[in-house]
């Protein structure tokens, strides 16, 4: 929605009329209420903040959201088994006939790789954005960078399957979701590194949405006398910001029509998998997620469920599921019933991510989270309005599971070092461990001073994507860990 543009004379005693009557409309005129302590400066900043603002879609954002808060939420059934593609399940022919399909819509140009990448390490002891993050690998490389190198791997794996090398291949696009706070620093760090050898024509970056912070009355908090507070609008954001910056159509131009979607925070992560693709293909649904394993019944991780009796899959946060259902046991499969960890590896059909787009705007229902917002007060407790990526999937028609390990696929990098669990030490170690996985089934040797559960080597992902094409670089060859083996 554009700005609102209104003659302003900055010195009148009141605000300009027309912005107060629509603040009315909505119960937020309390926004102007210290009009008459602000410079001629500060009373620009507030009309340009306040005029920025989509007043009716917000509005009924609160109200939609604040509605679905009471309302019972249906039943959950566990996931029937025939949605899961387990690991035991699949076999050789399989995968290979996944990896070909996917790897030639790849080259064909079908397959765009969407990264939610908002989030600044805050966290992890750090103001940059999650994205320039360096776990502490040998190579010193940054998540951006390990996910950049895998794209070009599966590029070059692409242009390989066909024998004619780059000749008629087309790019893989990737599009990277910033929020306003990280966007600028995220820019600049892909071009002072030179797009870690992509072009910069690959990469599109476009920022999420902010929404204005509540308080329990629904009332604007004011940041300061002539600022809203806002705060991203949570990786759901996603579908409204790709439909806002057009690039829904930019995909549609470029003849993409399947979207693989992830979190930055995850430095095992299989972008643009082509055995993914290729089942997801295979399946004709409109929306798949990989999917590990629950490690135990009190795991904080979200779980797949059925909505309802012969309702969609959608994912069920940890807090919002019952101990006693976290416990139960499948007898026939000895499984959790409840055990389909959410790890945000998606794909989608573009088909749906319009339906999703609309879908999601025309609801209006987002997730209220109770936070301290910083406030002219002080910190004051208020309400955050935010949607989750995974709320998608309550609008699929068709949803597939596609389950992977995760000491091979997931390696998430939430908590800063000396935390219980998540953190850069224990996602580097997953990795060295993968690697060194890789180099021994590839005839290499290791030897190493410390502990080799303490360490490991690291395989340029330029080098191999999942361990393949090892053999003539490691077979007979021993390497001493910690190291970093590249081209």
């Amino acid at each position: 929605m554009g700005e609102l543009t209104v003659a302003v004379d900055y010195n009148a005693s009141s605000p300009p009329q027309s912005l107060l009557e629509r603040l009315k409309d909505y119960g937020q005129e309390d926004a102007f209420s210290l009009w008459d302590e602000l410079s001629p400066e500060e009373r620009q900043l507030l009309v340009r903040d306040i005029g920025s603002l989509d007043l009716p879609r917000i509005d009924r954002i609160i109200r939609c959201s604040l509605r679905s808060q009471g309302l019972p939420a249906p039943s959950i059934e566990p996931v029937p088994e025939t949605c899961v593609s387990t690991v035991e399940q699949r076999t050789l022919e399989e995968r290979e006939r996944w990896w070909k399909i996917g790897l030639k819509a790849i080259l064909e140009g079908r397959l765009a790789v969407l990264l939610l990448a908002g989030g600044q390490g805050t966290r992890l002891g750090s103001s940059d954005p999650k994205g320039c993050f360096n776990i502490g690998l040998p190579s010193g490389k940054s998540l951006f960078q390990l996910q950049a190198e895998r794209i070009l791997s599966v590029q070059r794996l692409a242009a390989q399957s066909v024998n004619e090398g780059s000749a008629g291949f087309v790019p893989i696009q990737w599009y990277i979701m910033t929020n306003p706070f990280t966007d600028d620093a995220t820019r600049k760090y892909f071009e002072s590194h030179k797009y870690f050898g992509l072009g910069p024509e690959q990469v599109t970056f476009f920022r999420q949405g902010t929404i204005p912070c509540i308080s329990k009355d629904c009332r604007f908090i004011m940041e300061t006398s002539h600022g809203v507070a806002k705060a991203p609008d949570g990786n759901g954001g996603v579908y409204s910001a790709l439909r806002s910056s057009n690039l829904l159509e930019d995909m549609a131009m470029r003849g993409v029509r399947y979207v693989d979607c992830y979190g930055v925070d995850n430095a095992l992560v299989r972008v643009a998998d082509p055995t993914f693709l290729g089942y997801f293909i295979e399946k004709s649904v409109a929306a798949a997620a990989k999917v590990v394993r629950k490690a135990y019944p009190q795991e904080k991780v979200g779980v797949f469920v059925r909505r309802g009796k012969g309702g969609p899959l959608t994912v069920v946060e940890y807090s919002e599921l019952d101990s006693s259902l976290a416990s139960n046991i499948n007898q026939v499969t000895g499984r959790l019933r409840f055990c389909w960890s959410n790890v945000c590896l998606h794909m989608f059909t573009l088909d749906f991510l319009n339906q999703v787009a609309n879908g999601l705007e025309k609801d209006s229902v987002y997730h209220l989270a109770e936070k301290n917002i910083p406030s002219i007060h002080g910190y004051t407790m208020g309400l955050k309005l935010e949607q989750f990526i995974f709320d998608a999937f309550a609008y699929s028609p068709s949803t597939a599971l596609f389950e992977v390990l995760r000491e091979e696929e997931f390696a998430p990098v939430k908590n800063a070092n000396g935390s219980n669990v998540d953190t850069p030490d224990s996602a580097r170690l997953l990795v060295l461990r993968l690697h060194t996985r890789w180099v021994v089934a590839a005839g290499g040797f290791l030897t190493h001073s410390v502990p080799l559960y303490a360490t490991g080597v690291e395989i340029s992902p330029l080098c191999s994507y999942t361990g393949e094409n090892l053999e003539a670089i490691c077979r007979g060859r021993t390497f001493h860990a910690p190291c970093e083996i590249s081209f």
